[in-house]
This record gives C-alpha cells, structure tokens and sequence, in this order.
C-alpha cells in the first residue's frame, strides 16, 4: 500500500489526534444511537421509518469531516467548503429523520401510499450529490489528495470493482443452489430487466454517491487506519468490521428486521460486515483509492434488488432472518471473502 494514512496509535496519540478520535465517535455513533432510541420509541407506533437508515449513512464522513475543521481550520489544504457543505446536508438528513416521525406525511401513489419525507430525502440525496461532485472537483488537486480524495490507480481501481461484482455473483450463485433455487438464479441473468437495471446503476453511482462515501470516508479512510495503527493490520480490518457492524444495530432491529428478529440480525451484520469489511480493505490498501471501496460498498446494498428480483424501495426492509441461515452465511462469506486478509496489501503499512 503506498499511500494510506496511518493517523496515530490511539495510546500514543495527541491532544489533536485525540480530539478527532472523540469528535467521530460522537458523531458517528453518538447521532446513530441517540436517533435509534427514537426508532425504537416510534416502530411501535407504526410509524414509517425509512429515512433514518438513509440518513445514518452520511454519519461517519460527517464525523470526520467536523473533526478536521475543528482541529485542522488553518490548513490551506482543507477543503472547507465542501466538508461544510456535507455536514450541513448529514443535518438536514437528520432534520427530516426526526420531522419522519412527529410530523408524518404521505401522499398516494396508486394504491400505495408513500412518505413525502422519503422523497425529500431521495431529493436531498441526488441534488446534495450534484452539488458535492462540484465541490469535490472544483476544490483541487491539492486539496483531494492532502483529504484522501483523489481518484488514482483506475486501472487496478476498475479490476477490483469488477471482481466483487464477480464474487458477489459467485456467493448469490452458491447460496441459491444450497437453497434448491439455482433456477431461479438462472433465470435473473435471463431477464432484460436485469441489464437494464444494471446499465442504469452506473448512473445511479453518481446520482447517490454521497450516502456511500458518507460510510466509507469515516471507515475506511479515517478510522481502519486508526484501527490498524493499535490493533495491528488484519486485527485492525477485523475489529472495524465489528465496530461498523453494531453501528448498525438501530437498523437492524427496526429497520431490516423485526424485533424478534433484531438478534440474530445483529449476528447476520457482524459476519457481513466483518467480511466485506476485509474485502473493502483490501481493495483500499490495494488502490488507494477511497472511491474504489464506495463504489464497492455501492454495488453491495444495489445488487440486492437484482437477485432478489424486487426493484421497490423496500426490498431491504423487514427481511427474515433466522439463527440456523448464520452458519451457512459464515461459511460462505469466509470462502468467498475471507481468504483476502492473507494476500500482500495486509502484510504492511506504510506510514505517511
């Protein structure tokens, strides 16, 4: 890896250093529990609660992006303008999240009735995109290489992208024949819609980059590092899967699933997490390229629609999950990602 940032070990680390650590914390995981508590409050009382996952997404960049204002404001290389601009949006997320549940509203759509809030959101989302693409590219080369922003590498960058797609397929393939559905997995490859939708995501990637990048620059590019720095650089990826993983607990009890069902939900997301997790570090550590694991972590939540062949907003929402699905789940993810954490982007750090 030659250009990822190690930002200090947490024992050894500054006054400043320090600060940013608990400014992302706070952020990251102070709004997602604090608004999780209002999840739990407003699911039983049937209230619509499709904003918040949405807006949980754009915590942890936000996390970042307010800790380097704080404790960065005199760099000439901060790109201000842009890091204000998404924190202001992450409020405004937030803002709708809250209003989602105390001010409920919705409109009818055929016979279908559908939250005004989940559209501003979707509005928010690909207009607030529009603007950070120019914001990201008018801030400078300068700038987008000091933050972790510049694209480089695309040649492996495309590779990388391409073999989780692959991999991806591969997993859905074997965990459909384990399951007496290969059929049906046929058939998805079959079905135009399928290459119409995939033909679509490309464009979709720029309309909705900022939920993505919103995970990804405070995972990936601020705290595996951190992670790495204390834990060593597989401990590091290891327990960052962790982490992001009980970062979705809110979600995972009353967004993906039921309450019945939270637990074993929690343990689904840890073995996804903790996987893809390796599989998101390798292909940063590989490239350093941040938008290469964004891309990633894009493709992973919009593939989903595909296989399951259900193109509506709520394919994600109340999946059933159930305690003997776990092991299998383990077994295949550790086949098709797990073997990454042994190949040379993890033998070593460099320190920049």
């Amino acid at each position: 890896m030659d250009d990822i940032k190690v930002r200090g070990d947490i024992a050894t680390m500054g006054k400043v250093e320090k600060k940013q650590l608990v400014t992302f914390i706070l952020t990251a995981y102070g709004v997602t529990f604090v608004l999780g508590f209002l999840m739990w409050f407003f699911y039983g009382r049937g209230a619509d609660l499709s904003v918040f996952p949405n807006a949980q997404m754009f915590y942890p960049a936000a996390g970042v992006m307010l800790a380097y204002l704080v404790t960065k404001k005199e760099d000439k290389n901060l790109p201000k303008p842009l890091f204000i601009f998404f924190i202001l949006l992450t409020a405004v997320m937030i803002l709708c999240a809250v209003l989602s549940v105390f001010v409920p509203l919705t409109m009818k759509s055929g016979e279908a009735e559908i939250s005004v809030w989940m559209m501003a959101v979707q509005g928010l989302i690909i207009l607030g995109s529009v603007i950070f693409w120019i914001l990201l590219l008018t801030s400078g080369k300068e700038r987008r290489a000091a933050y972790g922003l510049r694209g480089k590498n695309w040649k492996k960058s495309f590779l990388c992208i391409l073999l989780f797609f692959v991999l991806y397929s591969v997993r859905m393939g074997i965990g459909s024949a384990a399951a007496g559905q290969l059929e049906a997995f046929g058939a998805v490859w079959t079905d135009p819609v399928t290459w119409i939708y995939l033909l679509t995501i490309f464009l979709n990637f720029f309309l909705v980059v900022t939920a993505f990048f919103g995970e990804e620059y405070g995972w990936r590019y601020y705290l595996q590092p951190v992670m790495q720095k204390r834990f060593g650089v597989r401990g590091g990826v290891l327990l960052l899967g962790v982490v992001w993983g009980l970062w979705h607990l809110p979600i995972d009890f009353f967004y993906y699933t039921t309450p019945d069902m939270g637990l074993a939900a929690c343990v689904s997301q840890q073995i996804t997490c903790i996987f893809i997790g390796i599989f998101l570090a390798y292909v940063y550590m590989k490239t350093d390229n941040i938008w290469v694991p964004v891309a990633v972590h894009f493709l992973n939540n919009n593939l989903v629609p595909m296989f399951a062949g259900n193109y509506t907003a709520d394919v994600l929402q109340e999946q059933t999950i159930h305690w003997g699905d776990l092991i299998p789940a383990l077994l295949l993810n550790l086949v098709i990602f797990g073997w990454f954490i042994f190949l040379k982007p993890f033998r070593a750090v460099k320190e920049k």
